[in-house]
This record gives C-alpha cells, sequence and structure tokens, in this order.
C-alpha cells in the first residue's frame, strides 16, 4: 500500500515537473512569449459587437468606432467617447446620424465637438493585456476618467494590433508604432494640443505609454502632456514574470528566481523587454533636461494579485532619482516618504515628490485590484488634479 501511494506520488511529482519544463521551453519562443504576454487572443467581447457600443451601455452614437492607420500599414480599431453631459446637449443631432463603424469620422458631428471646442480635454487610453476596448471594466473607466467635467473630458481608446479588431500581430515595437500614431492623429488630426491631454494607461498599456511619452519627450520640439496616469504598472517584463502569478496563485517563473544562474539564462530569451523603469527614468531626466513641465501619477493596489503593487514604488524611486542632478538613494527616499507620506487609513498612502519642473506622485492604496481600481474615484481626482495644474480655469 505504502510502496503503491509512493509510486504514484512520485509519477504525479514527475508529471508536473514535466508539464513545467514543457512550458519553460515553449517561453523560450517568441510566438507563445507573445500570447503569454499580450493575452491577444482573449477577447472577453466574443459576443457583442465592438462597432456596436451601445450593447456596452453607452448611448447612440455616444461612442464613434473608426479606424486609425499606422505608419506600417496596420489599421487600429479605435473608440471616440463623448463626455455624457456634451452628449446630453447635442442628443437630437447626434442620434440622428447612422450608428456604427465610421470609414470618414471627421465627417461626424463627434469629432467636431472635439476639434472646434478650445476647452475641450482628452484623455488619451491605452488598455492593459488581454480584450479589447470594451472588455471588463475599461468601460466604468472610462466613465471615471471624464467624471470630473462631464462637459469637456472626451476619451479615446484603441486596441493594439493583434487585439480585437485591429489588424496584424502583438510586439513592443509594433505597440509603441500603435501609439505614435494615435497621438499622431490626435495632435494632427483632431487639431489637440500636449498641453489639453491627459493619458491614461493600466498595466501592459502603461509599458506602452511610458515608451511613447520618453520618445516624445525627446523629440524638437518635445512633446509633453498634461499629465500620465500609471495604474498597476510594472518594472520591466523581466520583473513582471518573475513575480507573476496566474489567477494570483499559480506561478510561472517565480520557482525558477529561486535560482538565479537559470532565471538569468532564461532572461535572454525575452523577446519584448519592455524596460519601464528605464524609460520613466529617462522621460523625467529628459524633461528636467529640457526644463519641460511634467506630472507623472503611479497608482497600485495592495490586493493586486495579477501586478504585485512592490513594481510601483520601483518605479517610483527610479523617476524620482532621475529629477535630481546627484540621485536619490532609495534608503534616502524611504526616508522622506516615512516623514512626508499621506496616511489615509484605509483609503492607503500617497507621496508626492516636487522639483522646479515635475511632479511625482505615488499612490498605494489597499484595495482595488488589479482592474477594479479604474472605476475609483482616485482616476477622476488624478485626471482632474492633471487638467487643473496645465489650466487653472479648467473647472466644472
Amino acid at each position: 500500500m505504502v510502496v503503491a501511494v509512493v509510486k504514484y506520488a512520485s509519477i504525479s511529482v514527475a508529471t508536473v515537473v514535466g508539464l513545467y519544463a514543457v512550458l519553460l521551453g515553449l517561453l523560450t519562443t517568441s510566438t507563445f512569449q507573445s500570447h503569454v504576454v499580450y493575452l491577444h487572443a482573449i477577447q472577453m467581447t466574443w459576443f457583442k459587437d465592438l462597432n456596436v457600443p451601445e450593447t456596452f451601455g453607452f448611448m447612440r452614437n455616444q461612442v464613434t468606432p473608426f479606424w486609425i492607420q499606422t505608419a506600417d500599414g496596420e489599421k487600429l480599431h479605435a473608440w471616440h467617447i463623448l463626455p455624457v453631459e456634451l452628449y446630453r446637449h447635442n442628443e437630437p443631432a447626434l442620434t440622428s446620424e447612422p450608428a456604427g463603424l465610421i470609414l470618414d469620422f471627421t465627417s461626424r458631428l463627434a469629432f467636431r465637438l472635439l476639434r472646434d471646442d478650445p476647452e475641450a480635454r482628452l484623455v488619451l487610453h491605452f488598455h492593459g493585456a488581454g480584450g479589447t476596448v470594451a472588455s471588463g471594466y475599461r468601460v466604468p473607466n472610462y466613465r471615471a476618467v471624464s467624471a470630473g467635467h462631464p462637459g469637456k473630458i472626451h476619451v479615446l481608446t484603441f486596441d493594439y494590433r493583434g487585439f480585437g479588431r485591429s489588424s496584424g500581430k502583438p510586439s513592443e515595437q509594433g505597440l509603441v508604432n500603435d501609439a505614435l500614431a494615435v497621438v499622431d492623429w490626435v495632435m494632427n488630426v483632431a487639431g489637440i494640443p500636449a498641453s489639453r491631454i491627459v493619458v491614461f494607461a493600466q498595466s501592459m498599456g502603461t509599458a506602452v505609454s511610458v515608451a511613447v511619452s520618453n520618445h516624445l519627450a525627446q523629440q524638437s520640439p518635445p512633446v509633453v502632456f498634461a499629465g500620465t496616469v500609471l495604474v498597476a504598472p510594472f518594472a520591466d517584463v523581466a520583473s513582471l514574470v518573475a513575480t507573476y502569478r496566474v489567477a494570483g496563485t499559480i506561478p510561472i517563473l517565480s520557482p525558477v528566481a529561486c535560482f538565479p544562474w537559470l532565471f538569468k539564462a532564461l532572461q535572454h530569451f525575452i523577446t519584448d523587454k519592455w524596460p519601464s523603469k528605464d524609460r520613466l527614468a529617462h522621460y523625467v531626466q529628459t524633461n528636467e533636461q529640457n526644463k519641460q513641465d511634467y506630472r507623472l501619477t503611479i497608482i497600485h493596489a495592495k490586493d493586486d494579485y495579477d501586478i504585485p503593487w512592490t513594481h510601483t514604488p520601483v518605479l517610483f524611486w527610479h523617476a524620482v532619482n532621475a529629477s535630481m542632478p546627484m540621485g536619490v538613494s532609495q534608503e534616502e527616499l524611504e526616508q522622506k516618504k516615512a516623514e512626508e507620506r499621506r496616511d489615509l487609513g484605509a483609503a492607503g498612502t500617497s507621496m508626492e515628490w516636487k522639483t522646479e519642473y515635475g511632479v511625482i506622485r505615488e499612490e498605494i492604496l489597499e484595495t482595488g485590484l488589479h482592474d477594479v481600481i479604474m472605476g475609483f474615484p482616485i482616476i477622476t481626482m488624478a485626471v482632474m488634479r492633471f487638467f487643473e495644474a496645465a489650466d487653472p480655469t479648467f473647472r466644472c
């Protein structure tokens, strides 16, 4: 009896070890990596039409689906979302127009309401891995980012290549190209200057937004948005896979991380590295050197089981360190936090670091999970804080 139990236990362990070895082998291939990192095959909106936004709780023509073309020939499926008060004031005219996917968005009233209003503001939205523009908590998130001024704050969101109805296959450079195409459309077609744009990004979207912001800050003249909100970010892919657990319980590479030599060897096979901590530091340093105003808010919930909240202090330190000519050690920053961090009780903590040109804010919530947080008032507050800082007259 005991021998049989030991035998079956040994077989079970060997099977698990064998399957894990197969997983590690698959993770060294770029195709499998792509599906693991981006989860673009998981739609989560299979039984609804993304060209009928009304099925996701919007009013007729409050959302306009349209295409944005990238420089390398891909077609991105995008949504423009009107703020609810602006929609209410223009409801008869908006509802009289045809609904659904629009090939020429510039011909629509919604476009003119964005382009022709000098007081219009835009939240440029970068969603996370998996799903589409309409998946999960993203729809409540669109309402949260515009809630601070429901008559003026428009939202533009889009699916990266390979996601939803967008063409192509995802890759690091590909997603950066997508974001640059969207920024180009916003600034040169819709005519919205950077000073009236706030970037909101969550999860994987934070890596995309940081890469693009870093790129634009280095242009001549530099392009710097009114502010950037990063929710549930990660430091880089290597750090992410070392801590990531499927559904918060099943580790992928954390067992391997216990063997530094093996984990380091596997890192060589990572195709898309998304070095957000380094890019964020370079973005801050570039703006400081250019004497360009910039604003960052990094938000994370402690009960985030997808991306551990400990990634946010890492990013915060890299940003703060880059803001100072002589740098700031992690120990010095922790001491500063102990002195100045605001304890908000069950709502978490907040810490703000200011320089002559920049404001870098870290907000750690006690609760909010990975996605639910996107509909919280803290998101509305972060967006409005940026718009008001860029223009103190912008108020409800």
